[in-house]
């Protein structure tokens, strides 16, 4: 005896159905557009034939407005999991040929379904976010359904890494749930905002176009909102490979190290070349990473915003690290109220994910000025503060060369937990620069000079080195050591492998009240 073929068939007939989505000419139209589908989008996340698809058969319960006699495949979205480079990883992924890839009940069910699965078994998320916003024709049915998107969002977070890929439209309330995500990789040609320049000119008056407020280059580079910015669907999902590449799959597990056999502790000579011989002149901080890193391993995030610190991923003998460094070439390296947010979450999300952390010090202090002050540079700098001293993981600071003031503290000193502290030689340590402090310890003897100038250079010479010098805070314990600049490589690679076992434990609590 075998199944009846009428079975069969029926079967087969409902998963064309299905897969059609909105009909083989609108998957056409797109394609032609250089658009990948919903589940184009998905065939190239995994490997071939791992994706196993939950929810084909689900469509809408709406029996209003003409609905009750329309389908809609999948209900908008096609949800699932299979295998990223060997890992579990669940994903789903909005049909915009489905009713523009509107959310109702059942689409926002099947999301958070599928986040329940991620969050019991411990896989990544990643969602292709494609969608025209709610499904009016279902009122509030689907507010709740946002609702219930957003609270999975939030219960995953910390648990496993969420990725959005923002590969259409996002607007309204459903730019939140990639907004609650670890990272948003935007494709250009997408647009996610809150209200549309219409809305906007409507209620303020203020004329404005989609560009500026909801373009890929606008999320990224003035408001922060985005992490990556990608020129297509598959160089969006290269990216989200790329970060998956560099986290565990869930909280209690390690990164994806892989230690060389050898540790190779040989000085790297080019290394010395980078210092500038004047203190003023900006250091690479580029050029620094890319030979602390292995070659070609540093992912940088939020490449376009807030510039003056650089944060991103990367190897150094295989280990994976997060890395947060001064860019003295952008406003002198001071943190700023952007800076100092783009800093504190990255250094949360390294920690809450178990990756070690690697800070490259060279910073004058906190940005001055009164926008930045009437801002809340003092509530937005506490975060640097407050996530460093907060973060378990592995901390281990390299000061390059200026380190001054609060600014020094926020840097991950020894004070505010850093594990292991070295300095190169050149370094200066100090409450505020040499320059600075001796025009206020020594204003009267510098006016009663007779060559007031050379006298104010020669003081400044003389705090540098007994206040300032690296080996003032040596001899104090505040750091570790002082290294040679092409000893760096060899000394943070050995201390990376002798702090992986680290374990630290903090008071018993909820959580700590960050100020946001």
């Amino acid at each position: 005896m075998a199944i009846a073929k009428k079975f069969l068939d029926e079967l087969e007939k409902r998963r064309n159905t299905a897969r059609a989505g909105g009909g083989a000419d609108k998957l056409d139209a797109r394609r032609k557009k250089g658009v990948m589908t919903a589940r184009d989008r998905l065939d190239a996340l995994f490997q071939a034939g791992t994706f196993q698809e939950r929810g084909m058969h689900a469509d809408h319960d709406c029996h209003h407005f003409g609905m009750e006699s329309k389908s809609l495949p999948c209900d908008g979205v096609v949800t699932g999991a299979g295998l990223v480079d060997g890992r579990v990883v669940a994903s789903f992924s909005q049909d915009f040929t489905v009713g523009g890839g509107a959310l109702g009940r059942i689409h926002a069910k099947k999301m958070a379904d599928l986040m329940s699965y991620a969050l019991k078994t411990g896989c990544p998320v990643i969602g292709f976010n494609d969608s025209g916003g709610a499904r009016i024709q279902e009122g509030d049915d689907s507010l709740s359904g946002y609702g219930a998107v957003f609270f999975h969002n939030v219960l995953l977070s910390g648990v496993v890494p969420q990725i959005a890929v923002v590969a259409g439209p996002c607007a309204g309330g459903a730019a939140y749930s990639p907004a609650l995500t670890d990272f948003i990789v935007m494709v250009k040609g997408a647009n996610m905002f809150i209200c549309g320049p219409e809305v906007i000119q409507a209620v303020t008056g203020q004329k404005c176009t989609m560009d500026e407020i909801g373009s890929a280059l606008t999320n990224a580079s003035v408001s922060g909102n985005v992490h990556f910015v990608a020129d297509n669907d598959a160089h969006a999902v290269k990216i989200a490979r790329q970060i998956l590449s560099y986290v565990p799959s869930n909280n209690l597990q390690d990164p994806p190290h892989t230690p060389t056999p050898e540790l190779d502790l040989s000085h790297d000579l080019e290394m010395n070349q980078l210092v500038p011989d004047d203190a003023k002149t900006p250091l690479d901080i580029y050029r620094v990473i890319g030979r602390l890193a292995d070659k070609d391993s540093f992912l940088e995030v939020q490449t376009l915003w807030a510039p003056n610190i650089v944060v991103g991923f990367a190897r150094i003998q295989g280990i994976v690290v997060g890395i947060v460094a001064n860019n003295s070439a952008v406003k002198a390296g001071t943190l700023d109220i952007d800076s100092s947010d783009k800093g504190a979450r990255f250094i949360r999300f390294c920690n809450v994910f178990n990756i070690p952390l690697v800070t490259l010090v060279d910073i004058p202090g906190f940005m001055p000025g009164i926008q930045q002050e009437r801002g809340g540079i003092i509530r937005h700098g506490a975060k640097m503060l407050f996530a460093f001293a907060a973060a378990t993981v592995p901390k281990i600071t390299v000061i390059l060369r200026k380190a001054y003031g609060g600014a020094y503290l926020a840097m991950c000193s020894a004070d505010m937990g850093a594990d292991l502290v070295y300095a190169w030689p050149g370094a200066e340590i100090a409450v505020m620069g040499a320059d600075g402090a001796v025009k206020i310890l020594y204003k009267r003897e510098i006016a009663a000079a007779k060559d007031p100038k050379a006298r104010e250079k020669e003081l400044v010479a003389e705090y540098r080195q007994q206040f300032c010098s690296p080996y003032e805070a040596a001899k104090k314990a505040m750091i570790t050591d002082v290294i040679a600049p092409s000893e760096t490589r060899a000394v943070v690679s050995l201390a990376l492998r002798t702090t992986l076992s680290k374990r630290e434990s903090r008071p018993p609590k909820k959580h700590g009240t960050i100020p946001l």
